[in-house]
């Protein structure tokens, strides 16, 4: 458990003084506008390092000695951040060797952002020595409250430093023994066996693009590498700060860096939350974006969260930018803290006057002042937040676990197989969560290297790859009186894409759960087949796994082709628990009600008394329980006893009305 580093909701978000610093006068106005949205922080000098640093080795601090002062005067709080999400342009005029290279070999320009190479050596100093002049000159200014480390990481580079250093990661990973690696990667297969680590480069479409296992090692590779950049830069923070807490902000379920691994190396987890709201599919945004939120709380073992950026209005990167109704952002600020996190803020503070984002969502709008909508909309949040101090810190105690692993994700990504066109892991993880959080039940959302023993249910939907130990961990939590829920394509290849022999699936696992697989059947698109549960007939689509029971009892059965009869869904008893298997793919209601099912067998409670409804859903957290309205029309609520309103200050009634996007904080 990690320690609690707040006492009240942070409320705040991207501020970019440093694009202002000709009219300071604004920076006055701006210490005026946060206290009048009750903003209490602000993140600073995400992309500023070329106003820190205008040429190598001659430095400006006294503008941001000037912000720093300005906010902790106006009871502002700072988190600051390190830049180098974005270099200046003499970085790469004078050292041209950190700019990163595209997969087609050429060398980028500068431009944008994160076009760096992760593993030069120059670009490491720099960032290095930047972050020890900004943590030397701030470790002891009141303001500062927590480092953000550069900026939404992300990309790759095929230099030839990252392809010598690629070689380097495999070495260490096969124990320098290339006979292993060619074992590993099957190489005797189109006679590509290996001789000397040189003949090895990054998978590239005009290369080596077809050896899964390799791709495997190389988004593996690539994860470390960000991970080591980021060990690299808080280096000195470590050293000259060691009790300012250190974060670096993800991007949703981003499959370039394994964040269940990188979560790791952070105090604590953060993220920018930028669901696609009006659109016509609120309920759904709404179940995607809680998935999100409770997998970024379960990467420390339910730890907090932040969300580290938000729009408090729209975004400028959608094909079409739809501002979102009147409480919607509101409404979503309020599920993050339902879900977990103990900040709300915003991307960003006032809007640029110019640039890329210049039209993107902001608290102040060009017009400057607090007279709009989204002013009065976050002012009006910020009044709500501060009275949410009983909610920091508080984790949450699921019952429920979904296994969602990034490693399985890259290998479900890579192999050549089956059903090509309709993968969709993530979809699937979200589609098994969804029962649990439509009746208001906590899930963590973890890897196949997480603790099960702590859950009653655990469900691994298309657990394709299986890491070491993983099947015998399953076994051990089956035994001890867990119940595990498998489904199609599980424990097919080990942690290096190989095929496991024996049969599916892999070895122990097919006495856990009493089948084995015979053959695997794909269906293209428009073609179905059905199966029958508890006496009704379900869709199947895409995958199906045709198994024989070894044991198990049946639940369920295929109902057409060639394998009619034959079982569908199963249920074995293991030790002092059950294991389940689902062998095909279902998108409607099969996992609703079988879900549904294993919550009564198992007596899993809500985690409050107010049963959710179409639209509505309920959290809670700590004492509090949070209703949420994300349909379009007014919903009545039956809370069946008296609450404390937290937002009005009084007791409840029995029933509410809750408008759309409205919402109640119980307590």
């Amino acid at each position: 458990m990690s320690k609690k580093y707040f006492d009240h909701i942070i409320h705040g978000g991207d501020y970019n003084p440093d694009q202002w610093i000709k009219t300071p006068e604004i920076w006055d106005e701006d210490m005026r506008l946060m206290k009048l949205a009750h903003i209490n922080s602000a993140t600073i000098n995400i992309f500023s390092w070329s106003l820190l640093e205008p040429e190598e080795g001659v430095y400006n601090f006294e503008w941001l000695d000037n912000i720093m002062d300005k906010l902790h005067t106006n009871g502002i709080s700072v988190i600051l951040a390190t830049p180098s999400g974005a270099r200046p342009p003499w970085l790469a005029q004078k050292y041209p060797e950190v700019l990163r290279v595209e997969e087609n070999g050429i060398r980028n320009e500068f431009g944008v952002r994160h076009n760096h190479c992760l593993t030069s050596p120059v670009y490491r100093e720099k960032v290095r020595k930047i972050n020890r002049m900004i943590a030397q000159r701030y470790k002891d200014h009141p303001a500062l409250k927590m480092w953000h480390i550069s900026n939404e990481y992300s990309g790759e580079c095929h230099c030839e430093l990252c392809q010598e250093a690629f070689r380097d990661w495999l070495k260490e990973y096969y124990h320098n023994d290339l006979e292993e690696l060619n074992d590993k990667w099957w190489n005797g297969f189109w006679s590509h066996r290996i001789t000397d680590w040189s003949q090895i480069n990054s998978p590239k479409y005009r290369g080596e693009n077809h050896v899964s296992a390799m791709k495997l090692c190389w988004n593996r590779f690539v994860s470390d590498s960000h991970i080591s950049f980021y060990e690299n830069e808080i280096a000195p923070l470590r050293e000259i700060t060691p009790d300012i807490p250190i974060t670096t902000n993800f991007m949703r379920m981003y499959d370039g860096i394994d964040y269940q691994k990188f979560a790791k190396h952070l105090d604590l987890v953060s993220w920018d939350n930028y669901p696609g709201w009006d659109k016509g599919r609120n309920p759904e945004e709404a179940l995607q974006t809680a998935f999100v939120h409770d997998a970024f709380r379960s990467m420390r073992n339910g730890q907090p969260f932040f969300m580290m950026e938000s729009t408090p209005s729209l975004v400028n990167w959608h094909d079409v930018n739809k501002l979102p109704k009147p409480g919607m952002q509101e409404l979503s600020a309020i599920q993050a803290i339902a879900h977990g996190a103990d900040s709300v803020q915003y991307f960003q503070w006032r809007k640029s006057r110019g640039g890329h984002e210049k039209f993107h969502g902001a608290v102040v709008d060009h017009c400057g002042h607090e007279n709009t909508r989204v002013f009065r909309d976050v002012s009006r949040l910020g009044s709500v937040l501060e009275k949410l101090d009983g909610v920091v810190g508080k984790y949450c105690n699921s019952k429920i676990a979904i296994i969602y692993d990034w490693e399985n994700s890259w290998a479900v990504k890579h192999f050549c197989g089956y059903n090509n066109q309709n993968r969709n892991y993530l979809d699937e993880c979200i589609k098994w969560y969804a029962p649990f959080w439509r009746k208001g039940i906590s899930a963590d959302i973890i890897s196949m290297e997480d603790d099960f023993s702590k859950y009653d249910i655990v469900i691994a939907p298309f657990l394709y790859m299986l890491k070491d130990n993983t099947a015998e961990r399953i076994e051990e939590y089956v035994k001890n009186g867990g119940n595990f829920v498998a489904t199609y394509l599980t424990g097919i290849v080990d942690k290096d894409d190989m095929c496991f022999l024996g049969g599916f699936p892999a070895d122990r696992l097919k006495n856990v759960f009493g089948i084995w697989c015979e053959e695997t059947d794909s269906l293209p698109k428009g073609m179905s087949n059905k199966a029958t549960f508890n006496g009704k007939a379900y869709d199947v689509v895409h995958i199906c796994d045709i198994i024989h029971s070894t044991g198990a009892k049946v639940l369920g059965e295929y109902q057409q082709d060639f394998y009619a009869g034959m079982p569908a869904v199963t249920e074995n008893s293991f030790g002092k628990g059950k294991a389940y298997y689902v062998a095909f793919r279902n998108d409607n209601d099969f996992s609703e009600d079988f879900c549904s099912q294993l919550i009564n067998i198992y007596n899993i409670e809500q985690d409050s008394d107010i049963t959710s409804q179409d639209g509505i859903a309920v959290r809670k957290r700590g004492e509090y329980v949070f209703v949420m309205n994300f349909s379009d029309s007014d919903k009545t609520i039956n809370l069946n006893r008296r609450y404390l309103d937290i937002v009005n200050d009084k007791e409840t009634d029995d029933k509410i009305t809750l408008p759309s996007c409205g919402y109640l904080i119980l307590k």
